[in-house]
């Protein structure tokens, strides 16, 4: 892995996640810098990892070889313009985005006219080190730059390269918001084992467990599609059978495909507003 120097500017749930990650994967702590405004963020940081912290933006990036851009989307724009002003520019410097919502052309518009940039959106699960991100770099980043990223990312879990920047809203679609659509359909069955006569405890054991087990069997059994192992557990005229009819009469699938083109619209209502 290469150990450039890197600056986390913001230092939220997602930029822990990733330095938490690079740390306990050998990355030198002190090649690692992480800049907020205030200080408990910071200093829980610098106890939990041993890295360089700092109030200041500008220290953080002037030290810098790579920026990761870590802050709240409506907050970006001031940011790298307070930023540029103090700097004069940010050449030399790799940006690396993990803000949803802002397209590389307009990051560059907001950092005076800098085009080393790397956009990515990780998922929540990057929280346990179970991570799914897209990445997508504009024509002319290096590969040494694409690397970096990637060796970053992977550090909090799986990574996928798009080749065109609008397919980042399809990430978001299919990895960015989907886990809320999984931990809905656990609600629902968690609540329905309830009104079984399932306690609560018991309903989330029933859920959960059987969630992360159907996860592992896709993630340990690479050569079936999710239609094979899906009808492995389908016996003909049994139990599962009779779910998936009444699933497939009631239009999950379509159902499925119309909610995640609404968060793909979405996404692309959102890369208005900044």
């Amino acid at each position: 892995m290469q150990h450039r120097i890197l600056a986390f500017i913001g230092a939220g749930n997602m930029s822990r996640s990733i330095i938490a990650g690079l740390v306990q994967a050998g990355y030198p702590a002190d090649r690692i810098i992480a800049a907020n405004p205030s200080r408990p963020k910071l200093d829980a940081l610098a106890n939990d990892y041993g890295i360089r912290i700092t109030q200041d933006n500008a220290e953080a990036v002037r030290a810098a070889e790579v920026v990761v851009l870590a802050v709240k989307p409506q907050l970006m724009a001031a940011m790298l313009s307070a930023l540029v002003e103090q700097l004069g520019t940010l050449e030399g410097k790799l940006l690396i985005s993990i803000a949803a919502g802002i397209k590389v052309a307009r990051l560059a518009e907001m950092a005076g006219g800098h085009g080393r940039i790397i956009r990515t959106m990780p998922n929540t699960p990057s929280l346990l080190g179970l991570g799914m991100t897209g990445l997508y770099a504009p024509p002319g980043i290096e590969q040494a730059d694409r690397a970096l990223a990637e060796q970053m990312m992977q550090a909090v879990g799986k990574t996928l390269w798009v080749e065109q920047e609008s397919a980042i809203n399809g990430v978001i679609a299919a990895a960015g918001s989907a886990p809320a659509y999984f931990f809905l359909f656990m609600q629902a069955i968690a609540e329905e084992a309830e009104a079984m006569g399932f306690s609560p405890e018991q309903a989330r054991l029933l859920v959960q467990q059987t969630a992360l087990g159907a996860a592992a069997m896709v993630e340990q059994n690479p050569e079936l599609s999710l239609q094979t192992l899906r009808e492995q557990v389908t016996s003909k005229g049994g139990t599962t059978a009779e779910a998936i009819k009444t699933f497939q009469q009631q239009g999950l699938m379509p159902l499925t495909a119309h909610a995640m083109q609404a968060a793909v619209a979405r996404a692309g209502e959102m890369e208005t507003l900044f």
